[in-house]
C-alpha cells in the first residue's frame, strides 16, 4: 500500500512541476516580448493582455 502512495506522491509531483514549467515559459515569453516592444517603443504592449496577464486564460 505504501508502494502505491509514494507511486501517487510521484506522480503528483510530476504533474505539479510540468505545471509549474509551462506557466514558466508562458511567464518568460511574455516577458521577452514585452521587452522587445519596449525596446522599440511600442506602447501597445500595455493594451496586449497577453502581455500584462499572461497566465490568465482568454475568455
Amino acid at each position: 500500500m505504501s508502494g502505491t502512495i509514494a507511486a501517487d506522491a510521484d506522480t503528483a509531483f510530476d504533474d505539479l512541476a510540468r505545471r509549474l514549467a509551462a506557466r514558466a515559459a508562458a511567464l518568460a515569453a511574455a516577458h521577452a516580448q514585452a521587452r522587445h516592444l519596449a525596446a522599440r517603443r511600442d506602447e501597445s504592449r500595455w493594451r496586449r493582455a497577453d502581455l500584462v496577464k499572461p497566465l490568465f486564460a482568454k475568455g
